[in-house]
């Protein structure tokens, strides 16, 4: 028997030593169910969304949402535009579909 026929090929290219680096920093972000959360409403919400309409769905202060929100960012996943006082965040979509690529099997589609 030959290693290819007991092993499962690999489906997906391997990340490179700073792209592993970089994803754990995402996926420990998201070790926090608040910020799994805000991801979540985000995704649903289908665009921006102001703090102060996530702190009533997290049930949390405003000073801890943007917290959760600035995590997020600084690894990569949100984007943030200030419009005068308000701050608006979204989903980097790009960086959801790297972080998807992760977990794909062979086959699958984002």
């Amino acid at each position: 028997m030959t290693t290819g026929d007991c092993c499962a090929r690999l489906g997906a290219g391997a990340l490179s030593e700073e792209e592993a680096a970089a994803t754990a920093r995402v996926f420990r972000a998201l070790g926090d169910p608040a910020r799994v959360r805000i991801v979540n409403l985000l995704a649903a919400s289908g665009g921006e969304v102001c703090v102060c309409d996530l702190t009533a769905p997290l049930g949390l202060s405003q000073p801890t949402v943007s917290h959760h929100l600035k995590v997020l960012r600084e690894v990569g996943l949100l984007r943030r535009e200030q419009r005068g006082t308000w701050a608006y965040h979204s989903l980097d979509r790009e960086a959801m579909r790297r972080l998807s690529t992760v977990t794909l099997l062979e086959g699958a589609t984002p």
